[in-house]
């Protein structure tokens, strides 16, 4: 009960199906009795107006009465029948109950209609008088008459019983049909991710909503004018950072190749090996600015295999240090539909991870397979891999594993991230060996061109 009045209390859907079923209950049910009493009184002024006919029917025809003694007549029903008898004819009355005639009516009744109680039973009781001067009784007992009355009654109230509950399911449906729209809207952006930022269509939504998903525009609105102003911030400093950068790399480089001591080249090592990871990480805060950008990307049909190609140019040099094997499983080549600087950056930056991953002596396989539904891209080492209680939290920026030894900023698989959302992609974690859960397996589900 605390949990349907807190639904009620917290849902204005199950609010106002709840007001307008009390409202319609209600209704119908103060419709319904009055609708029950009228038709009761209507029913009990047919059976006095049949009285009444019968009394004119006597006095017209001139009948004349004889008292039927003995056995019953067939099909004489003694609770339905109506009574017709002189009221002078009260006096000889032998029987105490209703099944002798004539029936002991006081002899003293004034014409018109009465209920009495005669021989233990009620009767409703016409007196008149005929043209002759004679007085007669017309009769019949009130039990029966209270019966068919209460049946015709409940007769009357059945469109009222059947129209009830279809009304409640009318009421609910148009409801839920009224609050379609709203449901509609919540599962739309529900939907979204996080980098659609743009306004929500509000044109097709009842008025009294429109007001409230505005204002959710105007919001929508400053967050991306937010986002987009922290986006050029971060892209700007790390552009103004990497000539400075580059020129330090530069510096340290010439100073290497000076004559200096044992101790200022112990010294330089480190330092230049600083450089090089602040250089590093500029050009990855330029990438994730680039990738998280709302400026759209021409797509175009793009061979996976010439991207592959590029990236291996560039990173090969960084295996061959640690004596890594790289590969190519699928010979065959596909098209997916991505822009093509994206994919390049995408393969470059899992590629690099992988390569720092894997311990010296290991292997990196790349691989591509077409789909009925797409593309998909893995990218599998023989590192330790990523265990699953850290793999939804490796797409953080800056977010590094402990205990792997290897140094970086946490931003690659953060650029994967974002470019895969932006280009309508999705990536999965796994491990490249599953019965010793080692190595990482990343599957990138790409669009397979249609060119």
């Amino acid at each position: 009960m605390d949990g349907f009045k807190r639904r009620l209390r917290d849902s204005v859907q199950l609010r106002l199906s709840v007001v307008l079923s009390l409202a319609i209950f209600l209704v119908a049910l103060l419709s319904g009795a009055f609708a029950f009493i009228r038709a009761l009184d209507e029913a009990h002024e047919m059976q006095d107006e049949t009285l009444r006919q019968v009394a004119l029917l006597f006095d017209r025809q001139q009948m004349t009465l004889r008292y039927r003694m003995g056995e019953p007549i067939a099909g004489d029903d003694e609770e339905s029948r109506v009574i017709v008898q002189y009221l002078a004819d009260s006096s000889k009355a032998t029987g105490d109950d209703d099944t002798s005639m004539p029936l002991p009516f006081p002899p003293t009744l004034a014409d018109g209609l009465a209920t009495l109680n005669v021989v233990g039973e009620q009767f409703r009781v016409l007196v008149r008088t005929t043209a002759g001067g004679e007085r007669i009784v017309v009769a019949q007992e009130m039990d029966l008459r209270d019966k068919e009355a209460r049946e015709s009654a409940w007769r009357s109230l059945l469109p009222f019983l059947i129209l009830f509950p279809v009304l409640l399911l009318v009421v609910g449906d148009l409801v839920r049909k009224l609050f379609r729209p709203i449901a509609v809207l919540s599962a739309e952006i529900d939907q979204r991710d996080q980098q659609a930022l743009h306004a929500i269509d509000e044109h097709h939504l009842p008025t009294e909503v429109r007001p409230f998903v505005v204002a959710i525009n105007r919001l929508l609105e400053r967050v991306a004018r937010g986002m987009e102003v922290q986006r050029r911030f971060i892209a700007d400093a790390a552009h103004e950072l990497r000539s400075p950068m580059t020129a330090l790399s530069l510096q340290a480089e010439r100073l290497a190749s000076t004559q200096m001591s044992v101790a200022a080249r112990e010294c330089l090592v480190p330092l230049a090996q600083g450089i090089e990871r602040s250089r590093k990480l500029i050009e990855q805060l330029l990438a994730l600015a680039a990738a998280q950008s709302s400026v759209p990307r021409v797509q175009a049909s793009v061979s996976v295999h010439e991207v592959f190609r590029r990236v291996l140019e560039d990173l090969l040099p960084l295996a061959e240090h640690k004596d890594i094997d790289i590969g190519v499983e699928s010979t065959r080549d596909v098209q997916v539909m991505i822009n093509d600087m994206d994919l390049f950056i995408l393969v470059r930056n899992l590629l690099d991870n992988a390569i720092r991953f894997t311990p010296p002596g290991g292997r990196i396989d790349l691989a591509v397979q077409a789909g009925l539904e797409g593309v998909t891209l893995e990218v599998k080492d023989s590192g330790p891999g990523i265990s699953v209680e850290e793999q939804a939290l490796v797409f953080d920026p800056f977010y590094r594993s402990l205990g792997t030894g290897e140094t970086g900023s946490g931003l690659g698989l953060s650029i994967v991230a974002a470019i895969a959302e932006r280009s309508g992609a999705t990536v999965e974690l796994g491990f490249a060996d599953e019965a010793t859960r080692s190595g990482l397996r990343v599957s990138v589900s790409l669009r397979l061109s249609t060119a």
